[in-house]
């Protein structure tokens, strides 16, 4: 899979996240399926097996990690043991309120099964203009990935992983443009959100922003990402 099919990927996550609700896992099923049934292809090794919602057996797999075992979002196993885990976060609304917590979990997690000696990865995707609802669903504002919402990922780019295990091995940050033809000025809360995109094409591209991330995160780029993941798995 390319950048392009990914995006694609994305789009249709997306839509089902519209269509049926931020508590379905049909949108979930829908990308770490896709994710997990590529990188099966790239290892192409019938010792290997990848587990996750919406491909192969159709669920998760624990891992067990130094503290806790941990359920997760991608588990590859070799000869049915699990050798390393990707962690997805596909972010749709109100960033802002939860983006330190977003972070500090994935801290928490990639901590406990890197220090079990299991390599841990994240992507992280998110489009570059999101809308923000109040508990009504009307849309106070609507926000803007800059370099202040990013901070934090920039610093952990900088991370040398051998040093701190709570940096996970590689991190893809994956930034989308989400097309509407100016509609966000006509939309005021989450049904006619909803209701625009699911009556109306629009196309989703990689966005054009640009952050100074170092070697610890890819930008932008899932196929390298995905080549370095599959690399580091045959490596172990």
């Amino acid at each position: 899979m390319n950048n392009f099919q990914f995006l694609g990927v994305l789009k249709k996550s997306f839509i089902t996240y519209l269509q049926t609700g931020a508590r379905s896992n049909k949108k979930l099923e829908i990308l770490h399926g896709a994710i997990s049934e590529d990188l099966n292809e790239r290892l192409n090794d019938k010792n290997y097996s990848v587990y996750s919602l919406g491909y192969g057996l159709g669920k998760e797999h624990k891992i067990v990690g130094r503290y806790v075992d941990k359920a997760v979002d991608i588990t590859i196993a070799e000869n049915n043991v699990p050798i390393a885990g990707i962690a997805v976060k596909y972010i749709m609304s109100n960033y802002s309120q939860n983006s330190n917590n977003y972070f500090e979990c994935m801290l928490g997690e990639t901590a406990n099964i890197r220090s079990a000696k299991i390599p841990y990865f994240q992507i992280f995707a998110i489009p570059d203009r999101i809308p923000y609802f109040d508990k009504n669903g009307d849309i106070l504002k609507w926000e803007k990935i800059n370099e202040h919402n990013l901070k934090k990922y920039i610093k952990l780019s900088e991370d040398n992983i051998d040093n701190y295990l709570h940096t996970p091995n590689k991190t893809l940050v994956f930034i989308v443009h989400i097309h509407d033809r100016n509609a966000i000025a006509e939309i005021s809360n989450k049904l006619e959100y909803e209701n625009y995109y699911l009556n109306n094409d629009f196309d989703m591209e990689i966005s054009k922003l640009s952050f100074d991330f170092k070697n610890t995160i890819i930008y932008n780029d899932y196929n390298t990402f995905m080549q370095k993941v599959a690399y580091s798995i045959k490596g172990i």
